[in-house]
């Protein structure tokens, strides 16, 4: 917040209206409502959201679900292991609705909270698709290859299933197209890869970070999709595997990830990556979803064991803030 003792010397223009186009820096006085008004930057920052109803890691998300209408659901709650717990998001608070069919965690996810697509996961074989309408969820068509530790973007009826294990430890170069009834081969990977991000569409997705075919253990490699072949994207300013992904190609922003548990974010801008705001709780096996100027990072294990913890993003924008005078 500008205050006071900032402007202290600065010459104040009198106005009746705010302008409607002010310069970052700008201050002036509105006659109308009697106040003193400035034009700043606000940086970018996370802030705590509502918590989940079950602490978890390994969850998926609806993807292109939103920060004040998010979905999250399956992962690890350690009661017995395996959760088919389904949660929306309202912008303030998670509910819980109905479970998924087949428990089950390290699996993809895509959709909206109305709208959503969970696959694979659980172990290696797993091949089984579910479809969320909003309340419930009902069976898809299975996946061509099982496969667990997959990343997922699109939505319900143009879902991409990329990479994933086995084998292990390098992780598969697959990738698979959903279109609301069938999964088909999409095109390959330049390279093996599981526990990556994803976000995007279905004609223009991206993958990045995760585990590769050998050293290091966690990539700082970025790939972009067209529909049909992956090209190289941004390199991440540092390694990680096992983050969340939200946002779409050309704005993305990445969270968190291992090793060792991070809080530290990026934002991609089509080209490259930057550092952004780092999130409080540091976690791995997260998930994420919403854009890259409101997204929405939850669950995960943190330093102290599964989390709940809900945190929402936003990114740098410019607004204008009454004057503080104290």
């Amino acid at each position: 917040m500008t205050t006071y003792k900032s402007i202290v010397g600065q010459k104040i223009q009198k106005v009746s209206s705010d302008p409607t186009n002010p310069l970052v820096g700008q201050i002036w006085y509105n006659t109308t409502t009697g106040s003193l008004k400035g034009f700043q930057t606000i940086s970018a920052a996370w802030a705590s959201g509502g918590n989940l109803g079950a602490a978890r890691d390994g969850l998926a998300a609806g993807g292109a679900s939103t920060q004040t209408a998010g979905l999250t659901f399956g992962g690890d709650d350690g009661a017995p292991a395996l959760s088919a717990k389904t949660e929306e998001y309202n912008g303030s608070s998670w509910s819980e609705q109905n479970d998924l069919s087949t428990a089950r965690n390290i699996l993809g996810g895509a959709g909206t909270q109305t709208a959503g697509l969970a696959f694979g996961g659980n172990d290696p074989t797993e091949n089984k698709t579910e479809e969320y309408g909003g309340t419930s969820w009902t069976s898809g068509g299975n996946l061509g290859t099982g496969r667990y530790f997959l990343t997922g973007a699109g939505t319900q009826t143009a879902g991409l299933a990329i990479g994933g294990s086995p084998p292990a430890p390098a992780g598969l170069t697959s990738v698979e197209h959903y279109n609301g009834s069938a999964w088909t081969a999409g095109g390959a990977l330049p390279a093996s890869r599981r526990s990556s991000a994803a976000c995007g569409t279905q004609t223009a997705a991206l993958n990045f970070g995760g585990k590769g075919s050998g050293a290091p253990s966690a990539a700082d490699t970025t790939e972009e999709y067209n529909g049909s072949s992956w090209t190289s994207g941004g390199t991440l300013n540092t390694g990680r595997r096992t983050l969340a992904g939200a946002g779409s190609q050309t704005a993305a922003l990445g969270m968190a990830g291992y090793p060792p548990n991070r809080t530290d974010c990026e934002k991609y801008d089509g080209t490259s990556w930057s550092i952004t705001a780092s999130m409080s709780t540091a976690r791995r096996y997260t998930a994420g979803c919403g854009t890259q100027a409101a997204g929405l990072g939850f669950g995960g294990y943190a330093p102290g064991g599964k989390t709940n913890a809900t945190e929402e993003f936003t990114d740098t924008f410019n607004s204008t803030r009454t004057v503080t005078t104290s």
